[in-house]
């Protein structure tokens, strides 16, 4: 079964990249970044997960805490090792306490290997996005950032209307880059607000293609993948 050993808590190498010490990947739906040094195994951790999409569709998304000061160059090396066309970020840097930290540039910036360009910044009414490309050695990536901010934490959003929309334009990039690798999605644990947002939409897909929705489904499926989905901690 993919649900994490409580022995993985106490684990040290672990623990330092733990935004909240409760809140651990599945084992089996684990990301592993690829080892820059095969003897050490806290190279390959992160604190994510490859999780499911509609009809069951693997690594459709990844679902991942909010990076830390020392787990940034991680999470850039894993959106450019999984080639994650759209990163979508559900939370303030700060509510009441930190959530996440700044972890792209004002325009250019080197995380480990890889280089993140912020080429232009689009402001709209409730999320900002950034178009981004991503270097390493003479390979580029292209990279759409989706800052989502009305969402308060432990709250429902004031409207649907425009996460509604911002499910509309990920799904728009998303159809738009068939080929490249699972769309990551963050709030702060990765699990409340990040849960929602996959479950609608892949509830909205479902409500497309087959005229009805399974909420209950959906859930089970997205625990599963990553324990803890759509509920109400800090996320």
């Amino acid at each position: 079964m993919n649900f994490v050993d409580p022995k993985e808590i106490d684990i040290p190498c672990h623990g330092t990249k733990n935004r909240y010490k409760t809140i651990l990947p599945n084992p089996l739906s684990r990301v592993c970044l690829r080892p820059k040094n095969v003897t050490n195994s806290l190279s390959t951790y992160i604190n994510a997960n490859y999780i499911r999409g509609y009809s069951g569709k693997e690594k459709a998304f990844i679902a991942t805490q909010g990076p830390m000061i020392n787990t940034v160059n991680d999470f850039w090396q894993m959106v450019w090792q999984e080639d994650s066309p759209v990163i979508v970020m559900i939370t303030k840097l700060k509510e009441k306490n930190e959530k996440c930290v700044l972890y792209w540039p004002e325009k250019r910036g080197i995380y480990g290997k890889v280089e993140v360009l912020v080429i232009n910044v689009n402001e709209c009414d409730n999320y900002t996005i950034r178009n981004l490309v991503l270097k390493q050695g003479s390979h580029t990536q292209h990279v759409k950032h989706y800052w989502y901010t009305s969402w308060p934490d432990h709250k429902t959003p004031a409207s649907a209307q425009p996460l509604l929309q911002l499910m509309l334009d990920v799904e728009e990039d998303r159809l738009a880059s068939v080929g490249r690798g699972p769309v990551v999605v963050h709030c702060s644990a990765g699990i409340g607000r990040t849960g929602c947002f996959i479950a609608t939409s892949i509830g909205c897909r479902q409500l497309r293609e087959e005229g009805v929705v399974d909420a209950l489904s959906i859930v089970c499926q997205l625990r599963v993948d990553r324990l803890f989905m759509v509920v109400a901690v800090p996320s």
